[in-house]
Formats: C-alpha cells, sequence, structure tokens
C-alpha cells in the first residue's frame, strides 16, 4: 500500500481518503548528494526540525531555499563521526614563515633532547658549538653526560641521513621523532659577518653572534633566532639586534603562582546553589557527598575542598571520585584534636590538617608537601612515618635522603660510611627528633632514652648518589630539600619505589640552591604538575608558618 501524503496543515489524524490516494509519480533519475541532504533534512524525524508547541509540525522557516542550502552544506561537513569530538584536540600548528633556530652550546649540555623540541622549525649549529661539545665531553658529571648524549643524538640523525650531502638538512624526524618536521642544519662552510670592534673575535659566544647575523642577512626575511640558557649573550644579541630566546622547553610552569596548590576554596553561595542536588550518606565516622555543577570540571581527585563562612558550619574534605559531571567528596579526619595525636604532634592549621590526612592514609603511595620555612612539612612526614613504622608496622622502616647541595662555600670531602658523610646534611632530621622526643612526657629518662635508640635504629640515611638500581620494599621514603633536584634526578628517586612503598617529597621553591635550576623547571615543581589528579597521589601546599614568630616575619619581609 503507498505511503499516505504528509499533512499540509496542523492536524494529529489523517483522514480516511489520504489512505487510498495513489502515490505520487517521480522521474527515474538519481538524484545528487545535495539533493538527497536536502531530502534527509526535510523529511527526517529531527528533533530539532519540529515545533514543540504545535505537537508535530515542521517549523515552516526550515522550508526556506536558503536554510536548505546551509544545511545541506552543514550536512556535508559533519560527515564525521561523532566520537572524534571526545578526543583531545591536537595542537594546532602555526600558519607562520617556519624559523630558523640557532642553539647555543649550553642548551644541547642542558637537554640533550632539545633538537626535538622545536616542532616544525629548522635548526642550525655552528661549528664552534660541536668543538665546545667535543671539549666538554670528558667526565661523570651531569653537563658532560648530556654532552656524550648530544653527541651520539647527531651522530644517529647522520647515520639515518639517506644522501650523502648534508648541506640541504637533515630531517628530525629520521631516528623515530615523529611529530618533529624540521630539519638540522651543520655550518659547512665559513660565513662573512662583522661585529663591532669592542667584542674579541676569539670568544666562541662572539663567534655565534657572528653566526646568527650572518644567518639573519643570508635567509632574510626568514626569522632567525639564537636559543641560548646565557643571559648575558642573549643580551648581547638583542644589543646588536638580533633575535634572542630562552629555552623554555625545560620549565613545567610559566609562573610558580600557577603551580597546583591542592586546595580549593568553595564559594560563599555554594550550599545556596547545590542544596537540592547533594546527596549524602554515612560510612563509619566519615560522611561523603555527591553534587553536580560547574565546579566539577576544576576538581582532581585528592584535591581538597573547604567551606568557612561565618555563622555556618565549615566543612573539609576531600575529592574521592569523579564520574562524568559528578563527584564524591569524603570528610577528612580532624588532627587537630588531641586525640588523633600523631605521635603527640596536632595540627595548627587547615593545610596542616590536609597534609597529615594525605600522609596517614594508606591508599596514598606519593605524597609532595610545598611551602615555606617553618611550615612543619618535615616534622609531620617523621611524626607519620614514626607510627606507621613502629605502631602500625605498616612499614618496616624510614629511609630519609636529600640533595647535598650546600648554601655557601664546599668545606670539602667529609668522613666515615655513607651514613656518617650525609649526617652534617641532616640537621633537620635530628632537630626534629628532639621535638618528637619531648612528646612522651610519660616516660622517664631512661624510657626515652631507649624510644631515641628504637627510632634512630628505624631511620635510614641514604644518599642520593647510590639510589640508582635499589628497590625499596615497605619502605616510608622522605625526600627532603626536594627544590633542589632536576626532573631527571626526581624521576630517579620515584622509580626506585617498590610494593607498598609510600614516598614524601618535601620542599621549599622560594629556596633553591642549585645552579641554573629555577621554579619553574624544578624536579619538586616536575613532580607535582605530573601527579596532579593521580588517584593514588596528593599534593598540598602548605602557607602558614609555625616555627616562630621570628621565623614568621622573616619569611615575609626578607
Amino acid at each position: 500500500m503507498p505511503l499516505p501524503p504528509a499533512p499540509s496543515k496542523r492536524a494529529a489524524l489523517l483522514n480516511t481518503e489520504a489512505f487510498d490516494a495513489p502515490a505520487k509519480t517521480r522521474q527515474a533519475r538519481r538524484p545528487s548528494e545535495q539533493e538527497e541532504l536536502i531530502e534527509r533534512h526535510v523529511h527526517s524525524p529531527s528533533v530539532e526540525g519540529f515545533d514543540r508547541s504545535g505537537g508535530g509540525e515542521l517549523v515552516q522557516e526550515l522550508m526556506a531555499p536558503e536554510i536548505l542550502q546551509g544545511n545541506a552544506q552543514t550536512s556535508l561537513r559533519k560527515t564525521a563521526p561523532t566520537a572524534r569530538v571526545a578526543t583531545k584536540p591536537k595542537k594546532a600548528k602555526s600558519t607562520g614563515p617556519t624559523k630558523l633556530f640557532v642553539l647555543d652550546t649550553n642548551v644541547l649540555m642542558h637537554d640533550p633532547m632539545c633538537l626535538y623540541r622545536f616542532e616544525e622549525h629548522d635548526v642550525f649549529l655552528p661549528m664552534i658549538v660541536l668543538e665546545e661539545l667535543d671539549s666538554n665531553k670528558k667526565g661523570m658529571t651531569e653537563v658532560a653526560r648530556n654532552a656524550r648524549q648530544t653527541s651520539r643524538s647527531l651522530d644517529a640523525l647522520v647515520a639515518h641521513h639517506q644522501e650523502s650531502d648534508i648541506t640541504t638538512g637533515i630531517l628530525l624526524s629520521g631516528t623515530g621523532h615523529r611529530e618533529v618536521g624540521g630539519r638540522l642544519f651543520f655550518q659547512t662552510q665559513p660565513l662573512n659577518f662583522t661585529l663591532p670592534p669592542s667584542l674579541p673575535q676569539g670568544k666562541a659566544d662572539n663567534q655565534i653572534l657572528g653566526v646568527v647575523e650572518a644567518l639573519r642577512v643570508q635567509y632574510a626575511p626568514r626569522p632567525v633566532v639564537l636559543v641560548s640558557k646565557d643571559i648575558n649573550m642573549r643580551v648581547k644579541a638583542r644589543a646588536l639586534g638580533l633575535l634572542a630566546e630562552d629555552y623554555q622547553n625545560d620549565k613545567t610552569l610559566e609562573d610558580g603562582d600557577l603551580l597546583y596548590s591542592g586546595a580549593l576554596a568553595l564559594p560563599h553561595d555554594f550550599w545556596i546553589k547545590h542544596a537540592k542536588s547533594v546527596e549524602s550518606w554515612q560510612s563509619g565516622s566519615q560522611t561523603f557527598y555527591r553534587l553536580s555543577g560547574p565546579i566539577v570540571p576544576e576538581l582532581h581527585i585528592n584535591q581538597f575542598v573547604y567551606f568557612e563562612s561565618p555563622g555556618e558550619p565549615s566543612l573539609y574534605a576531600r575529592v574521592t571520585e569523579i564520574r562524568g559531571k559528578t563527584v564524591v567528596l569524603k570528610t577528612l579526619k580532624d588532627f587537630t584534636h588531641l586525640k588523633n595525636a600523631v605521635w603527640g604532634v596536632t595540627t595548627r592549621n587547615r593545610e596542616q590538617n590536609f597534609a597529615m590526612n594525605l600522609l596517614t592514609d594508606p591508599e596514598i603511595d606519593f605524597v609532595t608537601l610545598t611551602g615555606t620555612a617553618g611550615t612543619g612539612k618535615t616534622l609531620m612526614a617523621l611524626a607519620a612515618g614514626l607510627t606507621q613504622v613502629l605502631d602500625d608496622r605498616r612499614y618496616t622502616e624510614i629511609i630519609m635522603t636529600r640533595a647535598t647541595v650546600s648554601v655557601g662555600e664546599d668545606i670539602g670531602f667529609l668522613p666515615g660510611t655513607e651514613e656518617e658523610k650525609m649526617g652534617p646534611w641532616m640537621g633537620a632530621l635530628d632537630d626534629n627528633l628532639e621535638v618528637l622526643a619531648k612528646t612522651e612526657t610519660s616516660a622517664g629518662e631512661w624510657g626515652r632514652a631507649a624510644t631515641n635508640e628504637l627510632i634512630r635504629s628505624r631511620i635510614k640515611i641514604k644518599s642520593l648518589n647510590f639510589m640508582r638500581g635499589r628497590t625499596f620494599l615497605n619502605k616510608y621514603l622522605i625526600i627532603d630539600e626536594a627544590q633542589n633536584l632536576t626532573p631527571k634526578q626526581m624521576k630517579t628517586l620515584i622509580t626506585r619505589a617498590g610494593p607498598g612503598t609510600k614516598i614524601i617529597c618535601m620542599g621549599n621553591l622560594a629556596q633553591i640552591d642549585t645552579p641554573y635550576l629555577t621554579e619553574g623547571s624544578s624536579g619538586l615543581t616536575f613532580a607535582v604538575d605530573r601527579f596532579k589528579g593521580w588517584p593514588h597521589g596528593g599534593h598540598i601546599t602548605l602557607a602558614r608558618g609555625e616555627r616562630s614568630r621570628l621565623a614568621d616575619f622573616a619569611s615575609d619581609v626578607l
């Protein structure tokens, strides 16, 4: 039976004659693709095409020819599956002309993989840079290792180059780095350049500046940029009218203020907006809340949220689950109360309570603590470690280490074993153990001495120099002064963790003593940023100092 014609006016039912009407004949020709799309738009039961107020009639404005033409073009553009929207968008490539980056030697010795960090742009290496690499490759320092690694990378690129002539450039994607689209150029011939007479011609930095000047003239108007970690060299380049930039790829963050703090203050109207959508239930002594709203995309797993408003009950909770547009919050254990003291230590402010919840949670394997001097990082980490080692038997021992970077002049070689050599660097450990020993007031002099002996037997001091290849099983590892570690050293330490091991990294990003390391390139910043949102890791920034009023005032004004 032929289908009845569509109704021409608003109606809910068809009359009986419409069922007996014959179907319209149409020309036996194949419609074009655009006509098929237009036909599909007109007669498809699309929700957008219906007038909800009329019970099912198509909106007449959609029948206009210009709208149909636009719908057809839109449909042609939307032939891809909708699942592609959920994928992570690719980084848009720059549409301007590609640049030619001239690398200084210190960039190659800072990051051996820097050759593959310039995307579609080309890289140029002056001959003097290769000479400096060769003269700095000997030794066991980090700089010497990076120089040797860079030489091996250059050798691999030249070996994979199919052509005999390297003057046309070597593809940087030849060794497997498919995301790189540029080429590597070596200086194969002398370049004519003129520098001011005040710049000595024999100095390597000035020769590199001369190469940049010659390339700028040769490749004009193409941008030629000098990349150097040397601030003075960049200043001289700009004084000569040359483009110069710092190597930024090693920096995790551009601004230290953008570092993930681990805590978020809820707005004052939070309960007013979410009162109807909040679900709550209790499990043991803790309360759980499930809620949804615009605040969910801002949250991360194990991030702390707090609500403080005059005249209203406060809320301190941690994000335990995020599913789509809903989040589950779990209230915290109050370590400010004396009954919940950890090895006799109670927390004194909100952030310390957040940190103690992370340190005592067996499901958290990696904790990072940052903050100014005197915020209680080492004391809380030691107190939580002693409780879980001696009382709970969760870990077998505490291992403590730190970067041996001195503030002033080096005092020379230290005598004794590994632990004795690390002794002068571990003054913070002795100071905090003295504080923790005073919390044991019930025992007498002999009891305190026995307790101190037991504590010292469960704390091992190790040097970073001998960590390679080790595996720590059921250990409580404390890394103090972690701001002085490079990202590579931080990765080496974290990957030592075996089953049942917990790692605590602590540091003050305002007190970096390692040369050439900044807040943005520190290993501690690197770890905080990369572990953000991991279900078994947590971070908190301690803001308020509790050491003494003198230390707090000095941290603010000095």
